[in-house]
């Protein structure tokens, strides 16, 4: 892949000194709405495209690591800038460390990853409207039921790595 395609897929952190790529499509995109998300985001929800490690390329920088506790009890660990603070990426305990959720906003055109699903509407800010076109669910769902059998592939190869 090259050229513009990259450029959509090029994201980074709000000062400039971490930028990265993405080497493919993510396996599935969430926007959670859980109090958690919406705690650590400072916003109504998180938009997370879940991707292998190994196909997030580091461009410029280095994101630090700073570990936080997470819902499931299994912590959480952010990358962040180590100048601005902004978190590029996180790891989640369930996922484990080759697994990178990709903060959407993050990327130099959020709209070329549009939510798959919305999770953990049940504690939804009431004032977000859900768009009728995608999923949405009260809580997590069964990654059978919404993901193609390239991404399940994808995922359990990315996990025994």
């Amino acid at each position: 892949m090259t050229g513009q395609h990259d450029a959509m897929m090029d994201g980074g952190c709000t000062c400039g000194a971490v930028r990265y790529r993405l080497k493919v499509r993510p396996i599935f995109v969430h926007c959670c709405h859980c109090t958690w998300c919406q705690r650590e985001t400072g916003s109504a929800f998180a938009v997370n495209a879940f991707i292998e490690a190994s196909e997030v390329e580091v461009l410029k920088g280095q994101p630090v690591q700073q570990k936080l506790p997470s819902a499931s009890g299994k912590g959480q660990v952010f990358w962040r800038c180590p100048d601005c603070g902004v978190t590029v990426w996180s790891n989640y305990g369930g996922a484990g460390p080759n697994i990178h959720f990709v903060r959407v906003g993050t990327l130099d055109n959020p709209s070329w990853a549009p939510p798959n699903i919305h999770i953990y509407t049940s504690t939804k800010l009431p004032w977000v409207i859900l768009p009728d076109d995608v999923p949405s669910v009260p809580e997590f769902y069964k990654p059978a039921e919404h993901w193609s059998a390239d991404g399940l592939a994808r995922f359990k190869a990315a996990r025994a790595g």
